[in-house]
């Protein structure tokens, strides 16, 4: 992944409470509190880069003393995280996330300070070691196998500009894009690292790659029309088999992955023989239960993926460019009028039940 952090493994430490002051009964201050808030244009790289050692650690809470028999609050230590963050404790479980910018998480809670209950003796606050896990967060997430042309794409439909080369691993990380219009409504669209046969067994980039699948709403497809072979080493794959792997990757990572909209891109039509490839693939992919005999059991998916559109396109030529940013458009505002239409549906019957 080379300059591109996506996790992050932290110490954090509430502070300790304040001293009491037994003879006129006095509490110190509680210890200040550590959050993570999430906040935008922010990144793990540039926490590790400022903070080093990785440690944070909140304010002692202040004493009790005859001036202040109430000590104050010991101060809290506020840690900038990007959006997309789930926060894991050491044993892998998820003990929270931050999605929206301002969004806020008590990672370790101040001690109390002394008091009669303590004996006057203040408390140490919470410690442990976290685990900051980025998953990107975007509209549409290209899936493709490499040199596929999803960094291409990404190129030509936004403002992104990522590496672009003719050999198979170009993007070692994740790329994000804007494609604007011209009611200047944004999409974001995420390119991801190339998945490779066995990614969800972790081959390859695997699951540093299928981890970001998971917050984007839809995914599109890229697809190479003259098919795919990653070495001569490897076998060679038509883009039928291609769209059946990439299903079959997503599906063994995480069922619900399969689950989302997708669209299909088939990239590459300005090569020889295109057209040809495109009908064939087309027959194939009106009835895949046809030709899923002819091929290795282990690369059939449970369940084939439902595609929203099929688009023919050429990054090379610019064909099919403009169509396929209409059909993401449309495609993600049907899926928001479906969301919306959905918590209608439930606000109503909460009031029905509620009267």
């Amino acid at each position: 992944y080379s300059n591109f952090v996506d996790n992050l493994r932290v110490y954090v430490r509430g502070g300790t409470g304040g001293m009491g002051y037994p003879n006129l009964g006095g509490e110190g201050g509680r210890g200040g509190d550590v959050w993570f808030v999430a906040r935008e244009r922010t990144t793990l790289k540039s926490i590790r880069e400022k903070y080093p050692q990785k440690r944070f650690v909140a304010g002692t809470g202040a004493n009790s003393s005859v001036k202040a028999l109430k000590g104050e609050k010991g101060k809290d230590c506020e840690v900038h995280v990007p959006l997309g963050i789930s926060v894991l404790d050491d044993a892998g479980k998820q003990i929270g996330e931050l999605n929206a910018a301002g969004e806020r998480f008590l990672a370790a809670r101040g001690g109390l300070g002394g008091s009669l209950a303590t004996n006057f003796l203040p408390c140490k606050g919470q410690r442990r070691t976290v685990h900051l896990d980025l998953k990107l967060i975007a509209d549409v997430g290209l899936v493709g196998f490499p040199n596929a042309g999803k960094s291409s794409l990404l190129s030509k439909i936004s403002h992104a500009k990522p590496e672009i080369a003719n050999y198979a691993f170009t993007t070692i990380q994740p790329e994000l894009g804007k494609i604007m219009y011209a009611d200047y409504k944004q999409i974001s669209v995420a390119d991801l690292p190339g998945l490779i046969e066995g990614a969800h067994a972790n081959k390859g980039m695997g699951h540093k790659f299928l981890k970001h699948v998971e917050r984007t709403k839809q995914l599109l497809l890229v697809v190479d029309i003259s098919g795919f072979q990653l070495s001569i080493k490897t076998q060679f794959r038509t883009a039928f088999e291609t769209i059946l792997l990439l299903t079959k990757e997503l599906e063994l990572y995480k069922e619900e992955l399969v689950t989302k909209p997708a669209l299909l891109a088939i990239n590459k039509m300005d090569l020889p023989c295109a057209k040809h490839n495109l009908d064939e693939l087309m027959t194939q992919l009106e009835n895949p239960q046809d030709f899923l005999h002819l091929l290795e059991e282990e690369i059939v998916p449970a369940s084939t993926l439902e595609f929203r559109e099929v688009i023919p396109i050429s990054t090379y030529t610019g064909e099919g460019i403009e169509e396929l940013k209409t059909c993401l458009r449309k495609s993600i505002d049907e899926q928001a009028e479906q969301v919306n239409e959905e918590y209608q549906k439930k606000k109503l019957l909460l009031l029905q039940t509620s009267k």
